[in-house]
C-alpha cells in the first residue's frame, strides 16, 4: 500500500470518528427517547385492554340477543295467526316502508333467448341473473357463462323512500309476462319486471332483446313515486359480480381481465391489470363501463350518462377458486319529480371482437388491447384488415398466420435489404477504420472521429444506415406482440400440436410446484416457444456474423445471444399463435439473409463501388455541415486550452 492510500484511509477514519462524536445523542435526548418508548409500551397495554373489553362486550351482547330471541320465540308461540301476521306486517313496514309487499317471496327464473345468447332473469331483484353465449364454450368445453348474479353479486337501485334506506337487489319483482321461457324470432322481444307499491306506483326494469345481437336495451321506469322519493331524489345504481375463469392459464387470463370506462369527454380510462386491487372514483360522468375479460366483456352503456362513477376490481387470491377477480361499480342519477322517470341504458354481452364492437360506433373497440399510438394504428389499419381478408377464404388459422407473416416480410424486404447492404459497406470499410484508429493515439478522439466521418462521407457509407431500416420495422414487431394475444379469432383454433392458438401449446405439463421455476416459467413446456428461441438464436448468429465489431460495445453480442434464452421464460405462458408467428418470421429472416449473402450482394463489388466514390469530387458542404464542423473545431480548441 503506497503513502497516499494510507493517508486517505487515516483521513476517512478521522471523519467517521468525528461524525460519531458529533451525532452522539445527549443525556436529555436519551431520556426523551426512553420516555417515548415507555409511552408506546403503555399505549399498547391500554389497546390490549380495550380489545379484550370489546370482545367481552360482544360475547355478552350475543348472549343477550340469543336470550331475547328465545323469549320472542316463546311469546310468538302464544300468539294467534292473526296476531303473528300483524306482527310480521309491522316488522316489514318498519324495515321496507311502502315496499313491504315486495320484501318477501320465492325466487323464480325466466329465460329469454336469441341466436347469440341465453339471458336468465330473476324475479329477485328483477335483474339479469346470468348470460350464456351460445356460439362459444369455455376452454374445457363447458357452457360459457359470463357471470352469475348469485348471493355474492349485486344489481339494483339504492334509494331512500320515506326515510327508509332500501336496495332493490334482494326485493321481489313481478314479471309482466308469466312465460318462463321465450325465444326471440324475427322481431325484438320486450319483457319487464316490476317492483310494486300498487298498480300505479312501481319501479320497472324493461329488457328488449333483438333477434341477432349482443346488445340489450335496458330501461328503468320509476312511476308514481314522486312523493315517496321526494326527500332524497338521488338514486345509486349498483352493479357487482365475480368474474369467472373461462380460458386456459389462470395467470395469463387474470392479467388480461380489467375494467375500462369511457368518460363523457371521450377519454378512455382503465384500471391496472397487474395490481391485485385497483379502483377509480370520479365526480364527473361516464358513457359506459366495461368489465373486460380476456376475450369477452359485459358492458353497461348509458344513453345519457353515468354520474359519479366509482369502480373497483380485486384479484381473487385463492388459486383453486373458479373466479379470477371481483368487480364492483356504482353510479348515480337524480329524479326530477315527474310522474314517470325513465333512465335508458344498454347492455353488451359478447366477444371482444374488434369489428363487432366497432359497428356500434361507441368506441367499445377500445377494450381490445391492440397497443397505444403507432402500434395500435399498425394493427387497426394494416394487420387486422389483412388478417380478416385472409380469413374470408381460408379456414385454417395456422395457414392464415403463415400467409400474414409472408406478406409482412415481403413488404419489409426493401428495408431488410437496405439494412444488410449498409452493414456490408461498414464491414468492408472495417480495415480502413482500423487504420484510422491506429493513426490517432489516445487523446485524439476528436480527430479520429472527424477522420472516420470523412471516410464514411467519401465512400458513401453511414454508420446509421443499418439502424434506421430496423427501427422502421420495430412498430410491426410490437404491433404483432399485441395483436395475437388479443385476437379472439384464434381462440380454440388448432394447428399442428397446438389445440388452441390463443393460449400456450404445452407438450409437457406437471402439477407440482417448483420454487421460482413455477412462478416465472410455469408448469409446462411450450414447443412453439422453444422453436421460436432456437430460430432466433440462429438468425442472431447469422446477422451478427455479418456485422462489424464495435470495440465500444463489447457486451452487445453477448446480450444478443442471451435474448433468445430470456424469450423462453417470457413467452412460455403466451399465446402459441404469437410464438408461431415469431418462429415463422425468424425462419424467413434466415432464408432472406442466406439469399442476400449468396446471390444479391457481392462485397468485392461493394468495396469497388466505394473506392470509386472516393475519387469523385466532393460535394459542397451544406450550411448544417459547416456549422457542425465549426462547432467541433471550437470544442477541440477549448479542450486544448484546458
Amino acid at each position: 500500500m503506497d503513502k497516499n492510500s494510507i493517508i486517505g484511509l487515516v483521513v476517512i477514519g478521522a471523519l467517521l470518528v468525528g461524525y460519531m462524536l458529533i451525532t452522539k445523542p445527549s443525556k436529555e435526548e436519551l431520556a426523551e427517547s426512553k420516555r417515548r418508548q415507555d409511552s408506546i409500551v403503555q399505549a399498547e397495554k391500554i389497546k390490549d385492554s380495550i380489545i379484550k373489553a370489546e370482545q367481552i362486550a360482544i360475547v355478552n351482547e350475543r348472549d343477550s340477543i340469543a336470550e331475547t330471541l328465545n323469549e320472542n320465540v316463546v311469546i310468538a308461540d302464544t300468539l294467534s295467526s292473526e296476531q303473528k301476521d300483524s306482527l310480521n306486517d309491522a316488522v316489514l313496514t318498519s324495515e321496507f316502508g311502502v315496499f313491504k309487499e315486495s320484501a318477501t317471496g320465492i325466487e323464480e327464473f325466466y329465460t329469454i333467448e336469441n341466436s347469440k345468447m341465453i339471458i336468465t332473469l330473476s324475479n329477485r331483484g328483477g335483474k339479469i341473473y346470468s348470460v350464456e353465449l351460445k356460439e362459444y364454450k369455455t376452454y374445457y368445453q363447458e357452457p360459457l357463462v359470463l357471470f352469475t348474479n348469485d348471493s355474492t353479486a349485486t344489481f339494483g337501485l339504492e334509494m331512500v323512500a320515506q326515510g327508509k334506506a332500501l336496495l332493490t337487489n334482494d326485493m321481489y319483482f313481478v314479471p309482466t309476462n308469466d312465460a318462463k321461457s321465450q325465444k326471440v324470432s324475427d322481431k325484438p322481444l320486450t319483457t319487464a319486471m316490476r317492483l310494486k307499491v300498487s298498480e300505479d306506483k312501481y319501479i320497472e326494469y324493461v329488457y328488449t332483446i333483438k333477434p341477432d345481437d349482443y346488445m340489450i336495451d335496458f330501461d328503468i321506469n320509476i312511476v308514481g313515486l314522486q312523493e315517496e322519493l321526494r326527500t332524497n331524489p338521488y338514486i345509486t345504481l349498483r352493479w357487482s359480480h365475480l368474474i369467472p375463469g373461462l380460458e386456459r392459464g389462470r395467470d395469463w387470463e387474470t392479467n388480461n381481465t380489467n375494467v375500462f370506462i369511457r368518460m363523457s369527454d371521450d377519454e378512455i380510462e382503465s384500471l391496472s391489470e397487474r395490481k391485485d386491487e385497483d379502483s377509480f372514483d370520479s365526480k364527473g360522468s361516464a358513457k359506459w363501463v366495461a368489465c373486460k375479460q380476456q376475450f369477452f366483456s359485459s358492458i353497461l352503456i348509458a344513453q345519457d350518462k353515468l354520474d359519479n362513477p366509482t369502480i373497483k376490481i380485486k384479484k381473487i387470491e385463492d388459486e383453486n377458486s373458479k373466479y379470477l377477480k371481483s368487480f364492483e361499480s356504482e353510479f348515480t342519477f337524480s329524479l326530477t319529480n315527474k310522474e314517470t322517470e325513465t333512465q335508458k341504458y344498454n347492455f353488451y354481452f359478447g366477444p371482444n371482437k374488434f369489428s363487432t364492437l366497432k359497428e356500434y360506433d361507441l368506441k367499445l373497440e377500445k377494450v381490445v388491447p391492440l397497443g397505444w399510438g403507432i402500434f395500435g394504428w399498425v394493427n387497426r389499419f394494416i394487420v387486422i384488415p389483412i388478417f380478416n381478408w385472409l380469413g374470408g377464404f381460408i379456414n385454417n388459422f395456422g395457414i392464415i398466420i403463415l400467409l400474414l407473416t409472408l406478406i409482412i416480410k415481403i413488404a419489409l424486404f426493401p428495408l431488410t435489404y437496405k439494412s444488410y447492404k449498409s452493414s456490408a459497406k461498414m464491414r468492408v470499410l472495417k480495415p480502413q477504420i482500423d487504420e484510422i484508429t491506429k493513426k490517432f493515439p489516445k487523446g485524439k478522439e476528436m480527430e479520429k472521429q472527424q477522420a472516420t466521418m470523412a471516410l464514411y462521407k467519401k465512400a458513401g457509407a453511414s454508420p446509421m444506415g443499418g439502424c434506421l431500416p430496423m427501427l422502421l420495422q420495430f412498430p410491426i414487431l410490437i404491433a404483432m406482440f399485441r395483436f395475437f394475444p388479443a385476437s379472439i379469432e384464434l381462440r380454440q383454433e388448432s394447428f399442428l400440436w397446438a389445440n388452441d392458438l390463443s393460449t400456450y401449446d404445452a407438450i409437457v405439463e406437471w402439477s407440482g410446484n417448483i420454487p421460482l421455476l413455477s412462478s416465472f416459467y410455469g408448469n409446462h413446456i411450450s414447443l412453439f416457444t422453444l422453436l421460436m428461441a432456437a430460430s432466433m438464436l440462429i438468425s442472431t448468429r447469422m446477422t451478427s456474423a455479418n456485422q462489424p465489431t464495435n470495440a465500444n460495445m463489447p457486451g452487445m453480442k453477448t446480450m444478443m445471444y442471451i435474448m433468445p434464452i430470456m424469450m423462453i421464460f417470457w413467452f412460455n405462458k403466451y399465446s402459441s399463435g404469437l410464438s408461431y408467428y415469431y418462429f415463422l418470421a425468424n425462419l424467413i429472416t434466415i432464408l432472406q439473409t442466406w439469399i442476400i449473402q449468396k446471390f444479391i450482394i457481392d462485397e468485392n463489388k461493394v468495396l469497388a463501388q466505394m473506392e470509386a466514390n472516393k475519387k469523385k469530387p466532393a460535394k459542397p458542404k451544406s450550411k448544417w455541415q459547416a456549422r457542425l464542423e465549426q462547432a467541433q473545431k471550437m470544442q477541440q480548441q477549448n479542450m486544448r486550452k484546458k
